[in-house]
């Protein structure tokens, strides 16, 4: 491996801190994975928006206030 690819090696405890348990599923957060990829995350959802047809119907959806006030 080059310095470089050993760079980009995110360790597996980062991005288990990152998942939550949501209506019964594992989730990651759009800003998280944003941050992961190096983009905004208006970027990541204007991406999956615009590339539709490459994702799966329920790869993404948006959080309930409810939701959003139990992630903070």
């Amino acid at each position: 491996m080059t310095d470089n690819q050993d760079s980009l090696i995110i360790p597996d405890d980062v991005i288990k801190d990152k998942i939550y348990l949501l209506r019964g599923q594992k989730v990651m957060l759009d800003k998280d994975l944003a941050v992961l990829y190096g983009v905004k995350s208006i970027r990541l959802r204007e991406q999956v928006k615009r590339n539709e047809d490459r994702f799966p119907d329920r790869f993404m959806f948006r959080l309930t206030e409810d939701e959003v006030h139990l992630m903070v």
